[in-house]
């Protein structure tokens, strides 16, 4: 799945988003650094969905399915 980031610059460097999932919003102190903080924080919200069994927006679950049960 890919997502679109926006970045701002912003007093303090940049301020990236995530256009289709708008939550997913950081700062850092250039553009290089912003991106990788934007990806850090992909990461965290989508093990956190993970983890809470809900699926993140724009995402599709893929699932194994044991049939000999």
């Amino acid at each position: 799945m890919a997502y679109t980031a926006t970045y701002r610059k912003i007093a303090s460097g940049y301020m990236g988003q995530l256009v289709e999932w708008p939550e997913v919003i950081t700062e850092g102190k250039d553009l290089d650094d912003c991106r990788k903080m934007l990806k850090d924080a992909l990461r965290e919200m989508l093990a956190a969905y993970r983890d809470d069994g809900l699926i993140p927006p724009g995402n599709v679950l893929y699932e194994s399915i044991d049939i000999a049960n």
